[in-house]
C-alpha cells in the first residue's frame, strides 16, 4: 500500500475525469472564431496628430468662401448629407441651392432590418453613393453629418473610399440644451 502511494505521488494525474474527443475539439474551434468586428480604422480612436500637421487651416475663416476647391468655389461645392440614427444611414448629395441630386439609404442598399443600423451597412451605402455621384459628374463636395449612430465616421469613410474628395466636414447634430423633462422611473 505504501509502495502505491509513493508511485501515484511520482506520476502526477493529469486528468481525472474523462472528457469525450469532441470536447477537447471544442477548445480548439474557438481559436478559429475571429474577433468581434472592430469597425472601420479610425471610428473608435483618431490621431489627431497627423491631422493637425495635414491642415494648416482647420477651421474656416473669412476667406473660406472664395477658396477655390478643382476651380469651384467653397460656397457652390456640392453637399453631402449625412443622417444618421441607430437604426439606419440616409445620405443626401444636393447642390449648393439645396436641390436634391441623389438619395441613398442602407435599406434601399439592400440591408434590413438591423442590419440597416450597421457600420458596415453605412460605409457600403456611402460608397455607392460616391460612385454615382461620380458617374454623375461630382467630384468635390463638403459633408454635413447630422445625428449619432454606428454609421458616423463610416460614412464618412466609405465616400472617401468611393473617390470624392471632401473638402470639408461639419456636425450638425441638434442639441436640446433643455430637454423635455423625462419619464418617471419605472417601479416594479
Amino acid at each position: 500500500m505504501l509502495s502505491a502511494l509513493r508511485n501515484t505521488l511520482r506520476n502526477p494525474i493529469l486528468r481525472l475525469f474523462h472528457t469525450t474527443s469532441s470536447q477537447a475539439t471544442e477548445k480548439f474551434d474557438h481559436k478559429r472564431i475571429p474577433l468581434d468586428d472592430e469597425g472601420v480604422q479610425g471610428e473608435k480612436i483618431v490621431d489627431l496628430d497627423s491631422v493637425l500637421k495635414s491642415k494648416q487651416n482647420l477651421f474656416p475663416t473669412i476667406e473660406s468662401d472664395d477658396m477655390l476647391f478643382d476651380g469651384t468655389p467653397y460656397k457652390n461645392l456640392p453637399i453631402c448629407n449625412i443622417r444618421i440614427s441607430h437604426n439606419n444611414t440616409i445620405l443626401t448629395l444636393t447642390d449648393a441651392a439645396g436641390s436634391v441630386k441623389l438619395i441613398k439609404s442602407c435599406g434601399i442598399e439592400g440591408f434590413k432590418n438591423a442590419k440597416k443600423g450597421t457600420n458596415i451597412a453605412a460605409q457600403t451605402t456611402a460608397i455607392s453613393l460616391a460612385t454615382k455621384a461620380i458617374d454623375r459628374g461630382f467630384k468635390t463636395v463638403r459633408v454635413k453629418v447630422r445625428g449619432l449612430g454606428p454609421g458616423r465616421l463610416a460614412a464618412v469613410k466609405g465616400l472617401q473610399m468611393g473617390g470624392l474628395d471632401i473638402v470639408s466636414i461639419t456636425d450638425n447634430t441638434r442639441v436640446s440644451w433643455n430637454p423635455p423633462r423625462p419619464r418617471k422611473v419605472r417601479r416594479l
